[in-house]
């Protein structure tokens, strides 16, 4: 069925599922790998938690996402562009994925029982002693340094995986005018997975009732939790191989030649002409300011209120069982949200509107969090009537606020995000993306960090730097909107190059085909002339 014949979907279809039939050979199998990176993703991030804020405290995030995550994040995109010029777009697929699954496999069975050995504990006494109160953050990570070293490839899951292989993936097979309906479908099915993870998070951190006093329960979780994340990683590559053997090589969904021309283009770059070739598009750095705009915003948020739920729940097993719940119930309203509002926002309100429904959500959001973080002294009285605490109330408070937030990221920041990519050039798209989704994901996060880090060591405390912590997210998100508004003028400028470049080429092929119609019919008349 060709896209010029296709017929229109009804009310409730066009809504919850604008997928044609012949399309299932695509989509199911391009949302089973983005259900299973995002399996991964949520189990990572809980985990990390989970390993960090009762070990080192939330305090240490800051310098670990800054001193850590930055410098892999830049030493994995070098070797990204490396690869990326030698090898075939599967090579690079399978060669990214595989040493994360080693990685996380030897911690859970390997690292983590020898903790007790490898740890420095003598060295960070001796720095604890020596540095002021506000490094304790820096000398927890370096206590730490095997859970830090978890931290830092746990994030960069985020990035590497789910932002850089399968949405450059995504992109490259899906047409722009699937891309509407596709991406929000993608979105709900892989929302999918923040339930499924959520659910056994809870249920292998619960396990510590069940096992004798003196196991250590935490140990035993993570070998259950970290074996289900080598199989998502095996299964994702599988489907990766199904894909490209069956899907890709049918003419409906990617034609052969299509292929054969990208390799023909693929770009040969340097990472000086990449970084380049960054800072002088306007468009790309746009999108740059968006993404950095959410990873310092939700990082600044994120650090302050999990500082509030590992001194709630200080045992790592409950803490995980706690992130768990927030996991679970963020997939259901994610699902919801994607279902409901998602590609009928994008497809009716316009790709501008959906695009600074992340940017208010967080600025709303996060004002009342931060409002009720340092107004907790006058939460007492109202606290005591449901007989909690005021620690309770902001630590629930902060989980509203990160559900919304990500929920609204998955159903609108993401595929808005992934659009503007849709209309650049294969360059643009491969070394571009790399450059943004990699090193300005990180960079972003790293904002926050070392404006954490600043105050954190300035103010003593977490706690002390609240304050400024809420005017900085003010002004970055109030940014983040402006970019975000003019990164709309120039999408629908290339979104209507595009269409005016697509309805010449029609024009083109149907003059093409009127010619020997013409040639016959002028041959005809001639011979009359000479018959006459």
């Amino acid at each position: 069925m060709s896209e010029t014949n296709q017929k229109e979907f009804g009310k409730w279809r066009s809504i919850f599922w604008p997928i044609y039939r012949f399309e299932l050979k695509k989509m199911i199998p391009v949302s089973l790998i983005f259900f299973l990176v995002l399996f991964n993703y949520t189990i990572l991030r809980d985990t990390k938690d989970s390993l960090i804020i009762p070990s080192a405290g939330a305090e240490a995030v800051p310098f670990i996402k800054f001193w850590g995550v930055v410098p892999i994040a830049v030493v994995f995109m070098l070797i990204y562009a490396k690869l990326s010029n030698k090898l075939s777009k599967p090579g690079l697929f399978y060669s990214i994925i595989t040493p994360f699954i080693i990685f996380f496999a030897l911690f859970a069975f390997v690292l983590y029982p020898m903790r007790d050995s490898l740890h420095p504990n003598a060295f960070a006494d001796w720095m604890q002693a020596t540095l002021p109160q506000g490094f304790a953050g820096l000398v927890g990570a370096i206590r730490n340094w095997t859970y830090t070293l978890f931290y830092i490839l746990a994030e960069l899951w985020g990035s590497a995986v789910l932002s850089l292989m399968f949405w450059g993936f995504a992109n490259d097979i899906v047409k722009s005018v699937e891309a509407k309906r596709f991406y929000s479908v993608f979105g709900a099915f892989a929302n999918l997975a923040l339930m499924v993870s959520g659910t056994c998070i809870i249920m292998f951190s619960d396990i510590r009732a069940k096992l004798p006093a003196d196991v250590d329960a935490w140990g035993v979780s993570l070998k259950y939790l970290m074996g289900m994340v080598v199989l998502a990683g095996v299964l994702i590559m599988l489907i990766y191989r199904w894909i490209n053997k069956n899907v890709l090589t049918d003419p409906r969904f990617y034609k052969p030649e299509e292929i054969q021309k990208n390799k023909k283009e693929k770009p040969k770059m340097s990472i000086k002409e990449s970084f380049r070739f960054l800072l002088k598009s306007r468009y790309l750095g746009l999108i740059a300011i968006l993404v950095m705009g959410y990873g310092i915003a939700i990082n600044i948020i994120e650090v302050t209120w999990k500082k509030q739920v590992g001194m709630y729940f200080p045992n790592p097993n409950d803490y995980s069982t706690f992130m768990g719940q927030f996991s679970r119930i963020t997939g259901i309203v994610a699902i919801l949200t994607s279902l409901f509002l998602g590609s009928n926002v994008i497809r009716r309100l316009g790709w501008k509107f959906a695009a600074l429904v992340t940017p208010i959500m967080l600025l709303v959001t996060g004002s009342i969090f931060f409002t009720a973080v340092m107004g907790r002294e006058h939460l007492g009285t109202f606290t005591a009537m449901f007989a909690t605490s005021p620690l309770f109330l902001i630590v629930i408070i902060g989980a509203a606020q990160n559900i919304l937030s990500k929920s609204s990221k998955y159903a609108f920041f993401d595929p808005t995000k992934e659009m503007s990519y849709i209309p650049l050039d294969q360059e643009s798209k491969v070394k571009g993306k790399a450059a943004v989704d990699v090193v300005g994901a990180r960079l972003g996060k790293a904002g926050g960090s070392i404006m954490q880090q600043g105050l954190i060591i300035g103010c003593g405390s977490l706690l002390s730097a609240t304050p400024y912590l809420a005017g900085i997210l003010m002004f970055i998100v109030v940014a983040w909107i402006v970019a975000a508004s003019k990164l709309n003028k120039l999408y629908l400028a290339k979104e209507e190059e595009k269409a005016l470049e697509k309805a010449k080429e029609t024009e083109a092929v149907v003059a093409k085909a009127k010619k020997p119609a013409v040639a016959q019919e002028e041959a005809a008349v001639a011979s009359s002339t000479t018959l006459k």
